[in-house]
């Protein structure tokens, strides 16, 4: 690369001379002036080679120029690139380092038409999005600062107001909720605001980055962009990180100030010991950003989600009323509206619960036993009767049954995909048409129970051999076993196509890869789960909910739900 005085000519500035570079060569790497530029575009060896001003040299952004074609171990033009390491090597960094790598190409081949290739595109679509991901957050956080502060407003009028009609007995009692008050504002509001200067100061980083990446596109070599997207790619996802993490976190949450006045003012005389006090209210947040992106669309920028992304996290407790703690939960939903639908095997109901755990109603009770449900679509959910042969269309918000199936085998486990049924009972799969009732079956090759459905596959629990599977319609994909999977029952999928499995025997849900390679326990005795049984996951909300047994005390327990944010 060119020295820091990177206005003069490089060979004369060698020489102790410093006439005004003109013209940067892209395969020497080197700044001519105009004299030395004429002997340079004579030579044989380097008179096709590609050259551009100076001045459109100094565009690139400055790590783009620090990106040399050269190794700077060796000191030898790279010559090919290993895919395992991601990196451009030279034949000396072949020997030294590479000697195990199998899958080396020619550089030449990776970089053809890298200015043309997709993850330009994509690129300049992530920080696009970024870039509008962070002023809507900004935004958001903004107006959030300022309902809040309409709300302190609201707050101390009401205070004021009250204050006004009893006597000086309340002085202090309104000092401190004042107090109280100013406390809780401001840390909402430093909170948030220091939030907003994080994402302000992350919004000039990706400002600065969009203003540079259109001139490294023009002006930047194929090596220089396709090293460059690596640095890109490394700030981008950073950042996108930084926005999940701020999404799955209470960032975003709605925290409201609102005032709530003692209700015995009346007898404030006798027994009124203080003025009222400041809640903070929670609410899901109304924020809408960007999602982003889940596929690289070339492999040199390719990056799997591993199981170390996978991380719970307990948002509630399903409140099961002590008269109905007899439950036993063969199955448990997520609905969109983050309500909770409960199947009691016991008693042959099915529960709705609220997004906050509390109980509802009871939504139908069936007059066989019930084995499994899934959601359908809109407020419908699909209930399997096992040995009745049937499966039931529950409508939630009228709380009747619209909709009665019968097929000639016991109905074990639901799945459901648009206007299709998946039923399952041992090495026996039928697909039943919502809208007409027609139904075929095929065979698969281990017995399954439950089931869930991904991209056109079929995953399914072997409670007896401890098995997880996957099929398609026509052959089996991968069969799955592993000593931390012991008695798997409800199963079920997230949006990236990781396997959740209700471990009962071990206490525990188990995630696999979404080929059936490795798994990891990511919730145990430890956190409260115990013998599981029905597993849920929306896949749009990102909210899971696990049935589980807990103890009231030593001699009583009984079944509830656990619902968590993956």
């Amino acid at each position: 690369m060119a020295s820091s005085v990177n206005n003069f000519c490089t060979i004369c500035h060698d020489d102790g001379l410093s006439n005004r570079a003109v013209t940067w060569c892209t395969e020497c790497e080197v700044l001519f002036c105009e004299d030395c530029a004429k002997p340079h575009s004579k030579s044989r060896l380097s008179k096709n080679h590609k050259t551009l001003s100076s001045e459109d040299y100094h565009k690139l952004p400055a790590f783009i120029q620090e990106i040399s074609s050269q190794c700077k171990d060796h000191k030898k033009k790279f010559e090919l690139y290993c895919s395992f390491h991601a990196c451009p090597c030279c034949v000396q960094c072949v020997s030294d380092k590479h000697q195990k790598c199998q899958d080396l190409k020619a550089l030449s081949d990776v970089l053809k038409q890298v200015k043309s290739s997709a993850s330009v595109q994509i690129f300049e679509k992530d920080l696009k999005d970024l870039k509008e991901n962070l002023d809507t957050t900004i935004k958001y956080m903004k107006t959030r600062i300022n309902a809040i502060n309409t709300k302190k407003t609201k707050a101390v009028d009401e205070i004021k107001y009250m204050r006004k009609s009893i006597n000086d007995y309340l002085d202090k009692l309104e000092q401190d909720i004042l107090i109280d008050l100013e406390s809780k504002h401001s840390k909402l509001t430093l909170n948030m605001a220091t939030l907003v200067q994080e994402m302000e100061q992350r919004t000039i980083q990706i400002n600065q980055m969009q203003s540079q990446f259109t001139k490294m596109t023009q002006y930047a070599t194929e090596l220089q962009i396709y090293i460059g997207l690596r640095e890109i790619e490394k700030t981008t996802s950073q950042t996108a990180k930084y926005i999940d993490d701020l999404q799955s976190g209470d960032n975003f949450i709605e925290k409201n100030l609102e005032v709530i006045i003692s209700s015995g003012l009346q007898s404030l005389l006798f027994d009124i010991k203080s003025f009222g006090e400041i809640a903070i209210n929670t609410t899901s947040s109304t924020l809408q950003i960007k999602a982003g992106r889940k596929d690289q669309a070339q492999h040199l920028i390719s990056k799997v989600p591993g199981f170390e992304e996978i991380k719970p996290s307990l948002l509630t407790r399903l409140t099961i009323p002590k008269d109905m703690r007899t439950l036993s939960i063969y199955a448990c939903c997520i609905l969109s509206d983050g309500k909770c639908i409960i199947l009691d095997s016991n008693k042959g109901q099915l529960l709705l619960f609220s997004s906050g755990g509390i109980f509802i109603r009871i939504v139908v009770t069936f007059k066989q036993v019930p084995f499994d449900a899934c959601f359908v679509r809109n407020n419908t959910v699909a209930v399997t009767l096992g040995t009745a042969h049937q499966i039931k269309l529950v409508d939630i918000e009228k709380n009747k049954i619209i909709q009665t199936f019968k097929i000639s085998h016991v109905c074990n486990g639901v799945a459901s995909i648009g206007e299709t049924l998946f039923i399952s009972d041992c090495n026996q799969i039928t697909r039943v048409n919502l809208n007409d009732g027609s139904h075929t079956s095929f065979y698969v090759k281990e017995n399954v129970g439950n089931i869930s459905l991904f991209q056109g596959n079929i995953y399914g629990s072997n409670f007896s051999k401890n098995k997880v599977c996957c099929y398609n319609s026509r052959e089996t994909l991968w069969i799955y076993q592993h000593q931390d999977i012991d008695n798997p029952v409800g199963i079920t999928l997230d949006k990236k196509g990781f396997v959740y499995i209700a471990s009962s025997k071990k206490n525990s849900v188990v995630v696999v890869s979404p080929h059936g390679k490795i798994c990891k326990t990511i919730l145990s005795e430890d956190d409260g789960i115990k013998h599981p049984y029905g597993i849920d996951i929306n896949k749009e909300t990102g909210m899971m909910i696990v049935s589980t047994k807990i103890s009231e005390d030593r001699n009583t327990d009984y079944e509830t739900a656990f619902v968590y944010k993956i």
